[in-house]
């Protein structure tokens, strides 16, 4: 077998000019796929943070039953001592900080008209913290001095025709079933990763949003974590601990279906890519093998004449396009994770998101296992292109196989 690899390795050489179009084929398509694979977990990865880092956090913990039945009858699923809540949440490893939310629903009016919004009571220093996909098109971000600051979503801003400074009144109905009425001054118009989200929400400092709800309690503890990938570890961990407190907890990612849809989709995707590249590597060395073997018909036929079975023809040329196809795939590997780092340098403007106003630059992230999937795609189309032409040219006739050569 030692021989045969070592054959093998000098015959790839012989023609120069058809092992290098081969090997520039395979070099393209593993580079193509890393480069493809790259794409599309950065804008995963993108995806992803930017939800967290715009609204949702990490995780969300409530009093079990408000993600069910909150909706209807918010009051009921107040936290009394989230301050209690917040301190066992924050030692927990791994666990960067916790901020307590309150959320509400009313009516926001300028003065002339109204319009409904879906309010949160926030802590504006550490919501700064965690808000860094929200983009303040006018105006400022809420600090802690704002006792009755607001910030609004962009469509909130156009539906009502306000702008920082503006004075609005916003309405809403306590925990308790009375109707409360506050005035606050527009500080900021914000923007997200989401229209529908930007059209309804505004926010403001959780003390202000308590007195107007006539409640010291919260309804959400958001749990901002130090990595992303710690999310189901962190999760996991304190589970059963919060289950026996009375509380439920929701990752990122069960609060975003969005998410989920979109990573189903860019996978199948990819998926798919992945099958037109093998397909096309097929073709292109399949045809050049075929070429080759064509060529060398005499060869082969006198190595069976002299005594060579018909096996060791077979082997000799697929381990001929296995080392054509280690050596494409590891250059491709090179070439993709160079065209990876360069482009990443610069970075690729993209439009908008579905449901989004705002691109963003989007980067090709070298993905170990896109780089080993990418690899082996292309050893293995250089070996499956072989088998078909080997099995062919291992079982013709002796005699036919030399006289192709005269």
């Amino acid at each position: 077998m030692f021989g045969l690899f070592k054959l093998a390795s000098r015959n790839v050489f012989r023609h120069r000019g058809r092992t290098l179009m081969t090997l520039a084929s395979i070099v393209l398509g593993v580079a193509a796929l890393i480069l493809a694979g790259g794409f599309i977990e950065d804008t995963i990865v993108e995806t992803g943070e930017s939800m967290i880092r715009s609204s949702t956090g990490h995780l969300q913990v409530t009093r079990q039953g408000y993600w069910q039945y909150g909706a209807r009858s918010p009051e009921k699923y107040l936290m009394e001592n989230p301050e209690t809540l917040r301190r066992e949440l924050v030692v927990a490893p791994g666990v960067d900080d916790v901020m307590l939310r309150i959320g509400f629903s009313g009516l926001l009016g300028n003065g002339r008209t109204d319009w409904a919004i879906v309010g949160e009571g926030v802590e504006p220093a550490r919501e700064k913290r965690l808000a860094s996909y929200i983009t303040v098109v006018a105006g400022r971000r809420l600090i802690d001095g704002d006792a009755f600051g607001m910030m609004i979503g962009q469509g909130v801003a156009k539906a009502l025709k306000l702008k920082p400074g503006d004075p609005v009144t916003l309405l809403v109905s306590t925990a308790g079933g009375a109707t409360n009425l506050l005035e606050f001054q527009v500080t900021g118009v914000f923007q997200t990763f989401s229209k529908d989200y930007d059209a309804r929400v505004v926010r403001i400092p959780l003390a202000a949003a308590q007195e107007l709800l006539a409640t010291p309690g919260a309804h959400t503890a958001v749990v901002l974590l130090k990595n992303t990938v710690d999310t189901n570890r962190v999760a996991r961990s304190m589970y059963d601990k919060l289950s026996r407190q009375g509380y439920e907890m929701k990752t990122w990612v069960e609060l975003n279906s969005f998410y989920t849809q979109t990573v189903t989709l860019y996978r199948q995707q990819f998926g798919f890519l992945v099958v037109i590249i093998l397909a096309m590597l097929l073709m292109s060395v399949s045809n050049t093998v075929n070429m080759g073997i064509f060529e060398r018909a005499s060869e082969f036929g006198t190595m069976m004449a002299l005594g060579d079975h018909s096996s060791h023809v077979f082997s000799l040329v697929v381990i001929e396009s296995f080392w054509l196809g280690l050596l494409g795939a590891l250059g491709g590997v090179v070439v993709g994770i160079a065209l990876a780092k360069a482009i990443s340098l610069v970075g690729i403007p993209m439009p908008p998101p579905p449901n989004a106003d705002q691109g963003y630059i989007s980067h090709i992230l070298v993905v170990p296992k896109v780089v080993v999937l990418s690899f082996i795609v292309g050893v293995v189309a250089a070996v499956l292109a072989s088998l078909k032409p080997a099995r062919t040219i291992s079982r013709k006739p002796i005699a036919e196989a030399l006289r192709e050569g005269v």
